[in-house]
């Protein structure tokens, strides 16, 4: 076959080759251009990265800076400012009390200026430069210099300033004497919704002949006086509280019928007493209830402690103003202390002359054990049972007495252990066998002029039971309700009996909330005179 002629042939394989070539050019350059793109998106990167560690390294350096390492450094200019602004303060007090205003305006600008400099260094986390001190310390110099000129001096600013010391002193010692005082106040005073509800129990004791009868029944009931039961006594001119004490016995009692509670309050709360226990139902439990002022036997000529009670300078002492002397303090002017409820523990034998033994309780307690169990308990010979506080030191002898006496470090040991009133158990056979009303007489008379001891009922106590004391298990009494916000709630879950001791009752507005649930749960919320008296 014959080739056609070249000028007559096709092409093709300049025309592929042409194109092979353009496509390869594209390609080269949008590699150039993404090579370009990348290197120079690198280099952004990395700037950044440096950048970043940069503004890192700074401020880890910022926070590395201790201002009050750097305030405390006597080379450094926040030390300096510091100094001068607490020098310049000084006499703007000084230079007010001289009638110089402008001066004192003066130095008040340039504290200021003072306080801003400091401030934004502690915020920035840098020391202040050399720059940034020097105007404000040769301004806050000259204003020192002129008044230094104006004669206040060192020695007239060290006087000033003792002298508002020793002011600001004696107002924060009066401000705390004076909320020592409003706080006893309120402890010692009848709240309200109790008051309506003594009023309303002795209207009821009044009107209603019935329930007078059934208390003369139950006066010569043989239960009172059986050895066989169970016998617990509280004094107490409180309703409310005596009925939770009594209640709380009850509820954690396995045999509440073999109970009997023995209750005796002021001829005040008498009615209120008798209404109160003969008109609610505790569980078969016996109550008697007795009138301190019926018991004629304890008078002048007895007991001591009635003469001192009715001495005119002990009831001066006791209600007279709490400021004529702030050497005492105002729990010791406590004027339950001329109760004579408050002393009927040491006359218990004469109270209940049939009785082999008995549980005495506060009326500031809950039980919340069966404390039948404390009258097989072995007393080892002793008077009274009673849980020890001399975990803590202040809780020894020598925290209660006057051991410079030499009555008292003749005969006691200052390091002995201290104990508490509010649960205890006396073996009262015992009690009368040592004579222990006999030895309370003879120091009451020895403390007639108060040098012995001045506080309540405990310090006689533990001259009287000196010797006579055995030591309980510390879960049968837990103290401080009444005061220790901070008790563990393991001890007080353990506790036979917690004792609200202190100023904060739970009855009152100021009692401390965490443990006010433990008391409110024994009040018999049922009874008509509670809603109308203490929820109102």
């Amino acid at each position: 076959m014959r080739r056609r002629a070249a000028e007559y042939r096709r092409p093709v394989r300049r025309r592929y080759s042409l194109w092979i070539w353009v496509l390869l050019g594209m390609f080269l350059i949008a590699g150039l251009v993404l090579f370009v793109f990348h290197h120079n998106q690198h280099e952004d990167r990395v700037e950044q990265l440096i950048t970043e560690r940069k503004s890192r390294a700074d401020l880890v350096n910022h926070e590395g800076l201790n201002f009050t390492k750097e305030i405390l450094s006597p080379s450094s200019f926040s030390r300096q400012l510091s100094e001068q602004m607490t020098l310049a303060k000084a006499y703007v007090i000084i230079a007010k009390e001289h009638n110089n205003l402008h001066l004192a305006w003066e130095l008040s600008k340039r504290i200021r200026s003072c306080q801003l400099l400091l401030s934004k260094a502690a915020m920035r986390g840098e020391p202040i430069t050399a720059e940034e001190a020097e105007p404000v310390i040769s301004s806050l110099s000259y204003l020192i210099f002129k008044a230094q000129d104006s004669h206040y001096d060192i020695a007239t600013t060290i006087m000033t300033m003792k002298s508002h010391i020793q002011a600001l002193e004696e107002r924060a010692n009066a401000a705390t004497v004076q909320s020592t005082v409003f706080g006893q106040l309120v402890a010692e005073a009848l709240p309200k919704s109790l008051h309506c509800l003594k009023l309303k129990l002795t209207t009821d004791w009044l009107s209603k002949l019935p329930l007078q009868v059934l208390a003369k029944e139950n006066v010569n009931s043989p239960r009172v006086v059986d050895n066989n039961l169970y016998h617990f006594c509280i004094f107490s001119d409180n309703v409310l509280a005596t009925s939770v004490v009594v209640n709380s016995t009850i509820s954690n009692a396995d045999h509440s019928k073999q109970l009997v509670f023995h209750i005796v309050t002021n001829g005040v709360n008498f009615e209120a007493m008798q209404a109160w226990f003969l008109t609610n139902d505790f569980r078969g439990a016996a109550v008697e209830v007795q009138n301190v002022e019926e018991f004629s036997w304890l008078n002048v000529s007895y007991a001591p402690v009635v003469k001192q009670l009715l001495d005119k300078e002990s009831r001066v002492f006791y209600f007279g103003g709490y400021y004529e002397d702030i050497s005492v303090e105002p729990k010791l002017r406590n004027s339950k202390y001329l109760s004579l409820l408050n002393h009927l523990r040491f006359y218990i034998p004469e109270i209940y002359p049939q009785l082999e033994k008995i549980v005495f309780l506060d009326d500031d307690v809950v039980v919340q054990k069966d404390l039948t169990q404390l009258f097989s308990l072995d007393l080892h010979g002793n008077v009274n049972g009673a849980v020890e506080t001399c975990l803590e030191s202040f809780h020894r002898y020598y925290k209660y007495l006057n051991f410079s006496n030499p009555i008292i470090s003749s005969k006691f040991d200052p390091q002995a252990c201290g104990w508490a009133f509010g649960m205890n158990v006396f073996d009262l056979i015992a009690w009368r066998t040592a004579n222990v009303t006999a030895r309370y007489h003879f120091w009451q008379e020895q403390n007639a002029d108060r040098m012995l001891w001045k506080l309540g009922t405990l310090p006689p106590a533990l001259l009287a039971f000196y010797g006579l004391t055995e030591p309980l298990d510390r879960r049968w009494h837990v103290l401080g309700l009444g005061y220790d916000m901070n008790i563990d709630d393991r001890l007080i879950e353990s506790a036979a009996v917690v004792h609200f001791n202190g100023n904060m009752k739970p009855w009152l507005r100021l009692g401390i909330g965490r443990y006010k649930p433990l008391w409110k749960r024994y009040i018999n919320e049922s009874h008509p005179y509670y809603g109308d008296c203490v929820t109102s």
